[in-house]
Parts: C-alpha cells; sequence; structure tokens
C-alpha cells in the first residue's frame, strides 16, 4: 500500500518569526507517524542565512525530532542520500525564483519529487509553502507581485501572507480579473494549508481567527471559499 503524500504550505509564520513556539512545527513532525522524525530545514530562499537556521534549531530541538539543514552555499552533501532518509523537509521563506533557479542546477527538485512519492512530508513557510504547487503568487521581483512556474506537486497556483501583506488581495484580484489564473490557493499568516493525497484540502489555524481559501471570480466578484479547519491554539 502506497505511503499518504503530505504537503503543508505555511502561509506566514512559524519559528522564522516565534522561534521556540513549535505549534506548527510539532504538528508537521506528527503526520510522519515516525517516533523520533528525521527532519531537513533547506534555508536556500534566504541565501543559507545562519540566524534562520538558529532559528529552526532553537525550536526544533525542543521537539521529539532529529533536526537537520542542507546548504548550498558552502560544500553541498549528497543530496540524494540526506533528503530520502528524512521524514519531512521543510522549506524556508525567502527569494522563490533564486531557491528554484539553484535547486533545479543541482538537481534537488527531482530528489525531492522522489521523496514526496516515498512518504517524505513536505512542509514550507512562503517560498517554502508556495514551491510545491504548479505556480506561486511571488515577491522574488522588487517592482511588483508576479505569478511564476514552480515544482508542480500540487496543480494550481499559492498566494501566502494573504491576510499579512497589502498588496497580495489587490494583486490576487487582478490576476483573476485579468484571467492569468481561473482561481488561487490563498493563506493568512497564522495558517497553513494541509494537501494529502494531492486532493484532501483543509486548514490548519495555528493563530486565531486565520484561515485559508479557493479564491475565484463568480459573475466579476471575488468568492473566497474557506476549507475545512482544524485549530491548534
Amino acid at each position: 500500500m502506497p505511503k499518504p503524500r503530505n504537503i503543508i504550505a505555511i502561509g506566514g509564520g512559524g519559528f522564522g518569526a516565534n522561534p521556540g513556539q513549535g505549534i506548527i512545527e510539532e504538528y508537521i513532525l506528527k503526520q510522519t507517524k515516525k517516533k523520533k522524525p528525521k527532519i531537513c530545514f533547506i534555508p536556500t530562499a534566504t541565501g543559507d542565512n545562519e540566524a534562520y537556521k538558529v532559528n529552526f534549531y532553537s525550536t526544533f530541538t525542543k521537539l521529539d525530532c532529529n533536526p537537520t539543514h542542507l546548504d548550498f552555499f558552502k560544500r553541498t552533501p549528497d543530496l540524494k542520500n540526506l533528503i530520502l532518509n528524512q521524514d519531512a523537509i521543510f522549506v524556508g521563506g525567502g527569494n522563490t525564483k533564486s531557491m528554484l533557479a539553484v535547486w533545479k542546477d543541482w538537481g534537488l527538485d527531482k530528489i525531492l519529487r522522489t521523496a514526496y512519492r516515498n512518504g517524505v512530508v513536505m512542509s514550507g513557510v512562503s517560498a517554502g509553502a508556495i514551491c510545491w504547487f504548479q505556480h506561486g503568487v511571488t515577491d522574488s521581483w522588487s517592482s511588483d507581485l508576479k505569478i511564476m512556474s514552480c515544482l508542480n506537486f500540487i496543480k494550481g497556483t499559492c498566494c501566502p501572507h494573504y491576510d499579512e501583506e497589502p498588496e497580495r488581495k489587490p494583486s490576487v484580484k487582478k490576476f483573476l480579473s485579468k484571467g492569468k489564473i481561473k482561481d488561487v490557493y490563498a493563506v493568512d499568516g497564522g495558517v497553513a494549508l494541509h494537501i494529502k493525497d494531492e486532493k484532501d484540502f483543509k486548514s490548519v489555524v495555528f493563530k486565531k481567527d486565520k484561515g485559508s481559501y479557493r479564491v475565484f471570480l463568480q459573475k466579476k466578484e471575488i468568492v473566497e471559499k474557506k476549507f475545512r479547519k482544524i485549530t491548534l491554539v
């Protein structure tokens, strides 16, 4: 029987903003169904930022797991051996376009796909949320938000920080109105969109009064259809 495939796409928050809190992080670890799961942090989108790695370890060392990380801007390890032996992956936020360019040059995109099909839980925040989708709404460019192609594990387009950054909702409305996309998976800060086997979507709320939505146009009006939710706080 094949293992379930899990993607946990966080709209904002987690250890990058609140190191040590560990609410959504503990949820991610539980999805592995392992007693002491191995989890690897991939901070490529911030150029392997050292402070970000400190926050990762300050949070995950308090949880019952074996944390490690992957650097690309120092000497890089055997990627297949590292990734395929994890129980969960956590991808950090930052510049999605630059991150994916590095991954593809090293072949990490293909290794992650194999790991995902093998049942390794894929998770991340912001860039680490949208990377799993066919397309993502990104601020990788300084001028304005754009839609970019991502890894295509999940069909459709994802927008993180939906309620956190003022340009997000107007940009989503513009993209829908111009027909660039037909709908968007929009995720607030303090929420993760948990997707099982590419078809079962739910909100995992770790900050009060937050949600995730399928956003689309109906008779030229924006509709935000909430996903069913479980609340961790």
